[in-house]
């Protein structure tokens, strides 16, 4: 995947989503001096079965906050979507698109928006949703035609989306280098204490879970350490694929009025 870029912005359902890897990949980008922030769709409030809503939303978010600052993260916004319930339209397409608008990201990372993830897993509804609904905003920000009310906040149309970056796809096309920064994301996740304990016997250790899987996804990088990803590029880094260096050299140059061409 390409680092050519500096500001992004991670999208994700619940607190906690990001943790299970991408949070190796965000300690990387931040090492190197990238702008990286967080938009939540919910507060994660239905996540602690033994706990009411009211006192776990308020916990997990904190908890969220603590986390993203161990791997350099500062800005974490939450748009109150009701945790297990979040449906799939344009009131999530205009939330996301208004964040989109308003930190004009480089690179938006999400979830995959599939009914499974890597390893044949069963997504979740809240995942799928959010997960579609951000790579449907990345487009949307840059039409001053969708939500045209976002204008009337101050918020221009933001076309510099070059990536959206989804985790945990099924059939990854990148990946992220993460050898030296799985730690980091190991103390992102164990920040979540409350929310782990919660799990009770369904619960695991992120000591031995994040290090699997980032061997795993190295392998297929030929590193120790990866985070893969499904990427859909919105802005080509070059000439389409159905252009080939032979029918590139047979296009005539464009000659400007009064002119000899220019190279």
């Amino acid at each position: 995947m390409r680092e050519d870029w500096q500001r992004a912005l991670c999208v994700a359902a619940h607190p906690d989503d990001l943790e299970y890897g991408t949070a190796s990949a965000v300690a990387r980008w931040t090492s190197q001096g990238k702008q990286v922030s967080y938009l939540l769709a919910t507060r994660g409030e239905a996540g602690i079965d033994g706990m009411d809503p009211g006192e776990a939303g308020p916990l997990r978010e904190a908890e969220e906050r603590d986390g993203a600052r161990a791997v350099g993260v500062e800005l974490v916004e939450f748009l109150d979507h009701r945790d297990g319930v979040v449906e799939y339209g344009l009131p999530l397409r205009r939330d996301i698109t208004r964040a989109i608008r308003r930190h004009r990201p480089e690179v938006v990372v999400g979830g995959a928006f599939t009914d499974r993830m890597v390893g044949g897993v069963t997504n979740q509804a809240d995942h799928r949703a959010v997960g579609l609904a951000t790579l449907d905003a990345a487009r949307d920000a840059g039409n001053r035609w969708i939500f045209p009310e976002l204008a009337g906040e101050g918020l221009q149309p933001w076309s510099g989306v070059r990536y959206v970056c989804l985790a945990a796809a099924r059939e990854p096309t990148h990946g992220v280098d993460v050898t030296g920064f799985v730690e980091r994301g190991m103390a992102w996740l164990q920040a979540h204490r409350a929310y782990r304990e919660g799990l009770g016997g369904a619960a695991f250790d992120p000591a031995e879970f994040l290090p699997w899987i980032a061997a795993a996804s190295g392998a297929r990088l030929d590193v120790g350490f990866a985070v893969l990803f499904e990427v859909h590029e919105l802005i080509s880094d070059g000439a389409p694929p159905w252009v080939t260096p032979q029918n590139l050299s047979e296009v005539e140059p464009a000659t400007p009025p009064g002119g000899s061409p220019q190279a």
